[in-house]
């Protein structure tokens, strides 16, 4: 993966400039009481949420078959952070060190990836680099962090290292944690109220970034933010191009896309995820009224007639991962957001067939999710993260998912 020293951050419209920052290392993990007042419960709610009273569909009443697979662990509660999105960096070491979005504390929880303690914290509240504003979505390329902000409309990178190491004795455990160093953000210009992103290389020293944004058009009586009208949700998905090198790497908006037929367009979009082998993109499409699910588009923007899990899903369509092989094999996993537990439905990579569906025995009221296909000591097959009820992270392995459902724990099996 090519390591990325500074990134661009915004000029005008279309392209930005490289910014540097100091390094800065993660944090113990802070008390909350001095951080800034909650905004009131409307202001906090986002476009996929309910309002207070209304009823939680749960996966206990629905009815829909499925495989229980026990947590490999969930992490200690945190409730005022309210977490968000997990993604993993797998270090030069070979450890995993798992990051969460805490879209309350604003910045990223830091957790061992194979025990989940939690060693730090990263950022605190703010406009500047290092800085955040209600983080979302997270995804992680190589040594670089994106990480999504709605508040500060915009993706901040960050890099992702190891302080030097000391000398090593026999036997004794490298108990290094990661440093982050901001780099740059992008996308201030085109973002309203960002949410999921997927990030790809699409060519040497070329990545591709393309991000939801779930702007809307007002709110209701109930304090509910209302979708715009379906000629306005053209605009759904932005896309930009980061190129790399020995200078300061440029970031460029290559611009907007997103249906606007009745079937086709993202009324409340979250997350993303493509597969480039077969030319796919889905996006979680959250709004209850139309019907939750998961779109298929092409990675040229454009709708591709199909829409998957329409029915299937119940609750919520949210977090989505992609399990592959490099002979184009695979499986997609999609969240549906029970708030008791949450529902994973598995899909065939290439036909999109459903070929079954998990559930933890305490995870639950799920948003993000990350699939981690290579592996670690105690995850030697791989690990899939998801988020626990805003206040933790579950981890499941992924040899007890694929003995469960009858899947492949290795693309060579």
């Amino acid at each position: 993966m090519p390591k990325l020293s500074v990134l661009a951050a915004g000029l005008a419209a279309a392209v930005a400039v490289a910014v540097l920052v100091s390094c800065a290392t993660p944090q113990t993990p802070r008390s909350h009481a001095g951080a800034t007042p909650a905004a009131p419960a409307a202001a906090q709610r986002e476009p996929d949420e309910r309002a207070p009273d209304a009823g939680d569909p749960l996966l206990a009443t629905s009815g829909i078959e499925h495989r229980t697979v026990a947590e490999a662990f969930v992490t200690a509660a945190t409730p005022a952070d309210n977490l968000d999105s997990p993604a993993v960096w797998r270090a030069p070491n070979g450890r995993l060190w798992l990051l969460a979005t805490a879209k309350q504390g604003d910045g990223l929880a830091i957790f061992d990836g194979d025990s989940g303690e939690r060693v730090g914290q990263y950022g605190r509240s703010g406009a500047a680099l290092g800085q955040f504003r209600r983080p979302n979505g997270i995804a992680v390329f190589g040594d670089l962090a994106f990480v999504v902000e709605r508040d500060n409309h915009r993706v901040q990178v960050l890099q992702l290292s190891l302080p030097p190491a000391r000398s090593a004795r026999p036997g004794v455990p490298d108990r290094r944690t990661p440093q982050l160093r901001p780099l740059a953000g992008f996308g201030q210009d085109e973002l309203q109220q960002p949410y999921g992103l997927w990030v790809r290389q699409t060519e040497p020293g070329v990545l591709e970034a393309i991000v939801t944004d779930a702007y809307m058009a007002g709110e209701d009586a109930n304090g509910d933010e209302v979708a715009p009208p379906l000629e306005q949700l053209g605009r759904r998905l932005q896309r930009y191009r980061i190129e790399l090198g020995d200078g300061a790497p440029r970031a460029s908006h290559l611009g907007a896309f997103g249906d606007t037929s009745a079937d086709g367009a993202i009324r409340v979009p979250e997350s993303v995820w493509g597969d480039p082998a077969h030319d796919r993109l889905l996006i979680a499409e959250e709004d209850l009224a139309t019907g939750t699910a998961l779109r298929e588009y092409g990675l040229d923007g454009a709708y591709r007639g199909r829409t998957l899990g329409r029915g299937l899903f119940k609750a919520q369509a949210e977090g989505i991962a992609l399990w592959q092989c490099p002979d184009g094999s695979g499986y997609w996993i999609a969240t549906d957001q029970y708030k008791d537990r949450s529902l994973f439905h598995v899909f065939d990579r290439a036909s999109l067939q459903h070929l079954g569906a998990f559930a933890g025995r305490r995870v639950g009221n799920t948003d993000g999710v990350w699939l981690q296909q290579n592996g670690s000591v105690r995850f030697p097959d791989g690990v899939f993260y998801a988020v626990h009820d805003d206040q933790a992270v579950g981890a499941f392995d992924w040899r007890e998912i694929a003995r469960a459902l009858g899947l492949r724990s290795r693309c060579e099996t």
